[in-house]
């Protein structure tokens, strides 16, 4: 059973600005809210896939469990501080509706610090005001979301509040996948095309995990909402064998998938786990996608290369979402 988020490991995610909500869940600023706040610049999810990316609330329900430590992980581990704890389980679940509430209230404590620049013109005005009416769940934060036993029930309360949802998920866990109401749009993040290079890479708590990844892919076409397998590629460590990621892809048959960088940020880099020599260039990861997408025949039809990422998918364009 897990065990509950030591004192010092909170005081390490609240000086990493996460906004802890209730026991185990948390939500913290994206650079995306900021850059359209006060820029007018947007994620590449809104070029993707249409969300509003001021209106997107980045959160977890998991912030300090996961079944994987991953090389490339921004966040902060048990082991990075020296403490013993259970990282592999949720204890004590706290209600999908306590979270729902709690993450809204904390994203509106984030944008309150907005309101100077709202006054001086910087942030407009009706698009600060949008902002503190989120309508976006970008479940995939920090931690493995399906750890947390009520995911569904977290689905249908943003549902009920006209939300739509991201689940971005490592697919160790299928029984999850198996009994959850559907997000809006599901990833799968594969960080290895073979279990000898995903034992090296995502460093999962349990060997068999890579068997759970595997069902999680092949559960991938049951879902009707559209899905998602996300290569995270990082130089010297997972980004080689573009046949083996093929395979894993065309088992999946997801509507997209994205070809993105690991992005040397966060405690990941603090940590020294991996550094910027990891971080493959955009022109990398088009390389490496114009190998995928031979492999499988899906076309490129979108990248941005501020975000290192390039998307694939059988479809001419991106389906686009809009609040439900």
């Amino acid at each position: 059973m897990g065990g509950k988020i030591p004192e010092e490991f909170l005081s390490v995610l609240k000086r990493q600005k996460y906004h802890l909500v209730g026991s185990h869940s948390a939500v913290k600023k994206c650079r995306w809210l900021h850059e359209s706040l006060v820029r007018g610049r947007h994620c590449y999810k809104e070029e993707f896939y249409g969300i509003n990316s001021h209106r997107c609330l980045q959160l977890t329900p998991s912030v300090a469990y996961c079944n994987q430590a991953c090389l490339w992980c921004w966040r902060v581990m048990a082991r990075d501080i020296g403490i013993e704890f259970d990282e592999s389980t949720v204890p004590s679940p706290e209600s999908a509706s306590s979270i729902v509430e709690g993450c809204i209230f904390e994203q509106k404590r984030i944008l309150s610090g907005y309101k100077a620049q709202v006054k001086s013109g910087i942030v407009p005005a009706r698009k600060y005001e949008e902002a503190c009416d989120p309508k976006h769940a970008a479940i995939s934060l920090a931690g493995e979301p399906t750890l947390y036993p009520f995911l569904g029930e977290l689905f249908l309360e943003f549902r009920r509040r006209g939300f739509t949802t991201f689940l971005v998920t490592n697919g160790t866990n299928p029984r999850a996948l198996e009994k959850i109401v559907e997000p809006t749009q599901l990833y799968i993040t594969v960080g290895a095309p073979s279990e000898e290079v995903y034992r090296r890479a995502c460093r999962p708590s349990r060997p068999s995990l890579w068997d759970g990844i595997m069902e999680s892919l092949e559960m991938v076409r049951s879902f009707s909402c559209p899905t998602v397998v996300r290569l995270t590629l990082a130089k010297g460590m997972n980004m080689v064998d573009p046949e083996g990621y093929a395979k894993l892809v065309l088992r999946a048959e997801p509507t997209y998938v994205e070809c993105k960088a690991m992005m040397s940020v966060g405690y990941g880099l603090m940590s020294g786990r991996m550094g910027q020599e990891n971080m493959p260039s955009f022109q990398e990861v088009r390389r490496f996608s114009e190998d995928i997408s031979k492999l499988t025949g899906m076309n490129i039809i979108g990248e941005r290369s501020d975000s290192r990422v390039v998307l694939l998918s059988r479809l001419e364009r991106p389906i686009k979402l809009r609040p439900e």
